[in-house]
């Protein structure tokens, strides 16, 4: 099939997702075409199946804010003619699923039509669709899309609790490729992340205030004060230079390392010996999955997506959000024993599994064949 998808092109969870999906897809036969602002980030090779196409916004001193769903809309419009496009797969309701339905009927204009499925990954629902402002183009746009995904059971429980929605949600979960986190890096490696006698915590995030970087801090203050220790920082964010100041009022500063937007996440992760994240919510967690797939046990909340994903007492533990106490001594009773510590590494790994790519790719392929085979008899 030729498939259009659309995505925010960041180091973001959603957009992570979309482009592996595609790449994968690629590799199965289809022929697949990102469409947004910026070639996405994981997007590193395009490809005789794998292609791009740049959404430009013109400035205009006329408008306040650059209109860039009237520019998406017209852009997957020139697509779909151009390259026969049979499905637009965007992910998050707005304004993707918004822009695609507006080419939708565009293209409708002259009798072409094409399904678009629209996949609900979080902020969209939780953070942003649910503001008065934006409620009702949300719900319009999960409702007139023709097949609905969600990335959890959480999340498509919020979605139906927060709009009026009329149409089915299927919930796919988010995946990775378990190939590519076979590592093999040598031990020497890890010295240059931590001396021998420590262990090394890591957390990964956008830095922002709902990942409550306050707590991965504290948390990790109590763990240092327990036995030797590094904090591994992954990420930038409005919230990163409040938690260098944290870590220098609790003297901790030469025990953190902040490494900002990295490529080498895999490398850090296979020296890792537990993950944090005590974040506000999640509609998934991918990178507590990520972490997993690297044999790394999780400390986390309760909310949202991740108890889907880790499993309490065996993957890791899960704690009410903000109960910095209940996590720091989860996690000092995973490190403080060796035999311990290599069976949640174990149970994280096999856990991990469960999310494989080509188990999860497949269901996508059934939902594209169904919207457009609906399609084909309209």
């Amino acid at each position: 099939m030729k498939i259009g998808i659309v995505c925010y092109p960041t180091f973001g969870g959603s957009g992570v997702v979309a482009t592996e999906l595609g790449l994968e897809l690629s590799k199965r036969g289809h022929e697949i075409h990102f469409i947004t602002y910026r070639q996405p980030v994981r997007l590193d090779l395009l490809s005789q199946n794998v292609h791009f196409h740049e959404v430009n916004v013109p400035e205009y001193p006329l408008f306040h804010y650059q209109p860039y769903e009237l520019a998406l809309s017209s852009k997957l419009v020139d697509m779909v003619k151009l390259h026969g496009i049979e499905v637009l797969h965007v992910h998050y309701a707005i304004p993707h699923a918004y822009a695609a339905y507006m080419a939708q009927k565009m293209l409708e204009e002259n009798d072409i039509y094409v399904p678009i499925v629209t996949t609900l990954h979080g902020t969209d629902i939780t953070l942003v669709g649910s503001h008065p402002f934006y409620k009702p183009a949300v719900t319009f746009s999960i409702n007139k899309s023709d097949a609905v995904t969600s990335v959890s059971q959480s999340l498509k429980e919020d979605t139906l609790r927060l709009f009026d929605v009329d149409n089915g949600i299927h919930v796919i979960p988010n995946f990775i490729d378990i190939s590519k986190y076979k590592h093999d890096y040598t031990d020497c490696q890890r010295g240059m992340m931590a001396e021998d006698n420590e262990r090394i915590i890591t957390h990964i995030s956008n830095f922002r205030e709902v990942k409550q970087i306050p707590d991965v801090i504290k948390i990790f203050y109590n763990i240092q004060k327990e036995m030797p220790a590094k904090l591994m920082m992954v990420g930038e964010g409005p919230e990163k230079e409040p938690a260098e100041r944290l870590c220098r009022k609790l003297g901790i500063s030469d025990k953190v390392v902040f490494f900002g937007n990295s490529n080498e996440i895999d490398k850090i992760l296979c020296f890792s010996d537990l993950f944090l994240l005590p974040s506000l919510t999640e509609s998934f967690g991918l990178a507590a999955l990520e972490a997993m797939a690297s044999g790394v046990p999780v400390i986390s909340s309760n909310t949202g997506g991740i108890p889907e994903v880790n499993v309490q007492g065996v993957t890791g533990f899960l704690s009410n959000v903000n109960d910095v106490e209940d996590m720091s001594k989860n996690a000092i009773h995973i490190l403080s024993d060796d035999l311990r510590l290599q069976q949640f590494k174990a149970n994280a790994k096999l856990q991990s599994n469960k999310f494989d790519i080509h188990q999860i790719v497949p269901k996508y392929e059934a939902i594209y064949k169904d919207t457009f085979n609906k399609c084909m008899v309209m």
